[in-house]
């Protein structure tokens, strides 16, 4: 596990001791900012789930102006840390230590461009998360992208009012599902 690209690339990260995080692919993640592409400049990350945090980090290292972390596992919370330390991007990251679930229904929204979804597999979580977002668009910049990372056998439509999936890819084990609001929406709300 390495940061491919960017202020910090080839470092080797530390992952997590365990069974409880599922690390993306270099192949996946490669593919995910090929998508993402210059538009991750400057832009706001928002991490849920973080695990030892090379997502947010990668946002990090290819220019992003901020990546918050959220992680409650112990563990994966001190290997964050040192993965932000070891790439010298702590400055730019925020950790927090809470349930995902909690940090959105919470905090006060703080709009993100993009919002990287990667929970525990086979419970579920993806979908949940994904309709609490959907309940709480504040957490959103208009043109914001959520990005969830889950095994292609846990892929289901989801019920959602305010956001539409737009694109899916699969790469072997890890399948990165695209959702945004529809452009439609977003020009009616500022319209005055």
């Amino acid at each position: 596990m390495r940061v491919i690209a960017g202020t910090a690339k080839g470092r080797q990260l530390y992952s997590v001791p365990g069974p409880g995080t599922r690390p993306m692919t270099n192949r996946a993640k490669s593919a995910l900012f090929s998508i993402l592409g210059a538009d991750i400049k400057e832009s706001r990350f928002l991490d849920l789930f973080a695990g030892t945090g090379q997502v947010g980090i990668e946002a990090l290292s290819r220019g992003a102006a901020e990546t918050v972390f959220v992680e409650l596992g112990v563990p994966a919370l001190r290997a964050i840390q040192a993965n932000l330390e070891l790439t010298k991007l702590q400055e730019r990251g925020t950790i927090v230590r809470a349930d995902a679930f909690k940090y959105l229904d919470t905090h006060t929204p703080e709009p993100f461009d993009y919002i990287f979804i990667a929970p525990p597999q086979y419970r579920g979580w993806w979908a949940q998360i994904l309709q609490l977002i959907d309940t709480r668009t504040a957490w959103l910049e208009d043109d914001a992208w959520l990005i969830v990372q889950i095994n292609p056998t846990e892929y289901e439509p989801v019920a959602l009012t305010n956001l539409v999936m737009f694109d899916q890819r699969s790469y072997g084990s890890v399948m990165l599902c695209f959702y945004a609001q529809p452009f439609e929406t977003v020009n009616e709300e500022t319209e005055v």
